[in-house]
C-alpha cells in the first residue's frame, strides 16, 4: 500500500488501496511497495511527478493519467506551482490480484496485456505524452469518490469501477496503437452517450468533466451528428423503448425507467410524439 501526507484514503483491502487527495499543498510523497500496479489520475493543473523510474520526472496537464507498474519499494514526489489545489485520485492494486483478474495463461491476450503492465507500456500511449482522461473515467472516478458504500458492498463495488477503468484504459491503449488520429471531442462524447443515455446527462456536467466550455461541447457535437445532445439522447432512449416494447414482454413502466424515464406518463407523452402511437398501444397491435 502507499501513503501520501494528509490524503484522504477512500477504501483499503488486502489486494487494493484509493486514495484521494484534493488539497493546497504544493508537495507531498507517494511511497510504493513492491509488486504493485498504480493508476495515478491527476485531476489538477501542471502536476510535476519526480520518479527515478519509466524516464520520468514528468508533468502532466489537467485530467491525464498514467498506469505504471513497481517491482520494489519506491518514493515519488508530487508537486505543483500554481495556486490550484494538488488535486489526483491514486489507485494501488496487488500483483497477485491482477494475474489472478487476467490469468495470463489463459490466452495469449492475456500474457501480452501483463507483459505491458509489468513493462510500463500504458504510460506513454501517443509520442511519450501521458493519456487523458475520458468521459467514462471521470464518471467512475466521481462514483468511487461520493460513494457510501460500506463493507463487502463497498468492496464488490470498488473492485467493478476498477476492472472497468481498466478495460477502458487497455482500450485506449490499442486504439492509439492502431493509428496516430486521437478521438475528438464529439466521437467522445457520443461514445458516452451510447452507453449511458438511460442516465440524467446534460452537457454542464460533460463540460466540467472534461475541461471544456459547455457551449463548445454543444456546438461540436451538432456540428458533427447535425443535432443537439438532447435530441439524440433522446433519439437513443426512444429506439430502445420500441425495440423492448416489440421483442419483449417488459411491462412499461420498467422499460420507461431502464430508458432514463423516472415517471411513465412523461415516457409515454414522449412516446406517443415520437412514434404517433401510444407504448401500450403499439405492444398490443403487435
Amino acid at each position: 500500500m502507499s501513503y501520501l501526507n494528509g490524503e484522504k484514503i477512500l477504501f483499503a483491502s488486502d489486494n487494493i488501496s484509493i486514495e484521494f487527495c484534493s488539497e493546497r499543498y504544493s508537495r507531498t510523497s507517494i511511497l510504493e511497495a513492491g509488486s504493485s500496479f498504480t493508476l495515478l489520475f491527476l485531476l489538477g493543473s501542471d502536476i510535476y511527478l519526480e520518479k527515478s523510474v519509466c524516464l520520468l520526472p514528468m508533468v502532466f496537464r489537467k485530467n491525464q493519467y498514467i498506469l505504471y507498474y513497481s517491482s520494489e519499494e519506491n518514493k515519488a514526489e508530487l508537486r505543483c506551482d500554481s495556486q490550484e489545489a494538488l488535486k489526483y485520485l491514486l489507485i494501488r492494486i496487488d500483483y497477485q490480484y491482477i494475474v489472478n483478474l487476467i490469468n495470463p495463461q489463459s490466452s495469449q491476450e492475456s500474457t501480452d496485456i501483463l507483459e505491458n503492465m509489468i513493462t510500463n507500456n500504458f504510460i506513454y500511449l501517443h509520442k511519450e505524452t501521458p493519456p487523458s482522461m475520458t468521459v467514462e473515467m471521470h464518471m467512475i472516478l466521481k462514483e468511487i469518490i461520493d460513494s457510501p458504500k460500506k463493507g463487502v458492498i463497498q468492496k464488490l463495488f470498488i473492485e467493478a469501477k476498477i476492472i472497468k477503468l481498466l478495460i477502458l484504459v487497455f482500450e485506449q491503449f490499442h486504439e492509439k496503437n492502431r493509428g496516430p488520429s486521437k478521438p475528438g471531442t464529439p466521437e467522445m462524447i457520443k461514445k458516452y452517450l451510447d452507453e449511458n443515455y438511460h442516465s440524467n446527462i446534460k452537457a454542464e456536467e460533460i463540460g466540467k468533466l472534461l475541461g471544456i466550455n459547455q457551449n463548445i461541447i454543444r456546438q461540436e457535437f451538432k456540428t458533427q451528428y447535425h443535432m443537439t445532445i438532447s435530441h439524440y439522447i433522446s433519439e437513443l432512449r426512444m429506439l430502445k423503448a420500441k425495440k423492448l416494447i416489440t421483442n419483449s414482454d417488459v411491462m412499461i413502466k420498467e422499460i420507461a425507467i431502464e430508458c432514463g424515464y423516472e415517471y411513465v406518463q412523461n415516457f409515454t407523452r414522449a412516446f406517443k410524439k415520437k412514434f404517433g402511437v401510444a407504448p401500450e398501444n403499439l405492444r398490443n397491435n403487435k
